[in-house]
């Protein structure tokens, strides 16, 4: 599924069972609650954290929530993320292309 694919199947969605988007304001306060839930999977899998008897630790799950409201959010707000990314990753590589390469903090193995 394309970038594109994925605005599409979301919006889809939003018009045949959610009725309406919900407020950019709510969704912009429901990306900071999933990425809160994602942070402590991570946190408990790769910290010093444990997880707690029952909860779950479906890191892919966590991660796609994220990426639901992202992509509602886009929607909403009329950004086509597959040109936004692509401008992201272009804006990263000319000026980053050297500076992640020369930096010895990140080449200390080599």
């Amino acid at each position: 599924m394309t970038i594109q694919e994925a605005q599409e199947a979301v919006d889809q969605w939003i018009k045949q069972y959610g009725v309406r988007y919900f407020s950019e304001l709510t969704n912009m306060a429901c990306l900071t609650e999933e990425v809160g839930e994602l942070a402590r999977v991570i946190s408990r899998t790769y910290g010093d954290q444990s997880f707690k008897p029952g909860e779950k630790s479906n890191l892919g799950e966590e991660m796609a929530d994220v990426l639901w409201v992202l992509l509602c959010l886009a929607n909403q707000t009329g950004v086509n993320l597959t040109d936004e990314l692509q401008k992201s990753i272009e804006k990263k590589t000319k000026r980053d292309k050297d500076r992640h390469i020369n930096n010895p903090k990140l080449n200390k193995d080599k």
